[in-house]
C-alpha cells in the first residue's frame, strides 16, 4: 500500500480573497494610530455582507520574549507599571516578559535580542532564541500581532531584584528571577494577568521536559 501525503488540515473557509477594503481613513495619529476601515466580505451562506465601518486600533506588531534557565528551571520575569491596567481594582504593576514594539526594519530576532538588553541587561544571540508562535492580540479591534520567543540563558548571571528599563521612555523594570513551579503558582492564583505572559507560561507547563532533554 502507497504511503498517502495528507493535505494539512484548515478549517478555514476563506482568507483575504474574499474582503474587500472600500476606504481607510486615518481617524486618530498619536504614538498609536486609530483607522476606519469601510468594507465588506463574503458570508458564509455564500451571499455578500452589506458595507459597514470598524474603527482599528494600529497599534503596531510586538515580540514577547520568555527566558527560561532549563538547567536551573528558572524563569525571569519582569515587573513595570501599566496605565492600560488602572481600570481595574487589582495593581497596575504588573508581571510580564520581556516585551517591546519593532524599530523600523527590525526583524522579530532583533527585536527580543533589543528589548532584553534594554529591560534586564540580558545579553542574547540569535541561537539563544526558540519561536514559539505567533498570534493575535484581540483582532475585533486591534491589528497586532505577537511574535513570542523562548529565550535559553543563564540565571546565574541575573541578579534578582535589581532595576532596569531606558528612563527616556518612561520604564522602571524590576527583575525577578523564579524557579518554574513558582511562576505557574503565580499564574494559578491570578497574580499573572498580561496575556502574552499566560500564554508563555502555559506553553512551558506543556514543554519544559523537552526543553530540559535538549540542553
Amino acid at each position: 500500500m502507497k504511503n498517502v501525503k495528507k493535505k494539512p488540515l484548515s478549517m478555514l473557509k476563506f482568507n483575504n480573497e474574499q474582503v474587500s477594503v472600500h476606504s481607510v481613513v486615518t481617524k486618530y495619529q498619536g504614538f498609536f494610530k486609530m483607522n476606519e476601515y469601510s468594507l465588506q466580505h463574503k458570508l458564509f451562506s455564500g451571499e455578500q455582507s452589506q458595507l459597514f465601518t470598524r474603527e482599528i486600533f494600529e497599534r503596531g506588531d510586538a515580540v514577547v520574549v520568555m527566558p527560561y534557565d532549563a538547567k536551573l528551571d528558572k524563569v525571569l520575569l519582569i515587573e513595570q507599571f501599566r496605565p492600560g491596567a488602572l481600570r481595574g481594582d487589582d495593581s497596575p504593576w504588573l508581571l510580564e516578559f520581556i516585551a517591546g514594539m519593532f524599530d523600523a526594519n527590525e526583524s522579530p530576532i532583533e527585536v527580543a535580542i533589543r528589548e532584553a538588553k534594554e529591560e534586564t541587561d540580558l545579553t542574547l544571540c540569535s541561537n539563544d532564541l526558540v519561536p514559539i508562535m505567533q498570534y493575535l492580540s484581540s483582532p475585533g479591534g486591534m491589528s497586532e500581532r505577537i511574535h513570542l520567543y523562548l529565550a535559553h540563558f543563564d540565571s546565574t548571571k541575573i541578579n534578582d531584584g535589581t532595576i532596569h528599563g531606558l528612563p527616556e521612555e518612561n520604564e522602571d523594570i524590576l527583575l525577578h528571577l523564579v524557579c518554574r513551579t513558582h511562576a505557574l503558582e503565580l499564574l494559578a492564583q491570578g497574580k499573572i494577568t498580561n496575556a502574552a505572559t499566560i500564554i508563555g507560561l502555559q506553553w512551558l507547563a506543556l514543554n519544559y521536559q523537552s526543553i530540559c532533554l535538549q540542553v
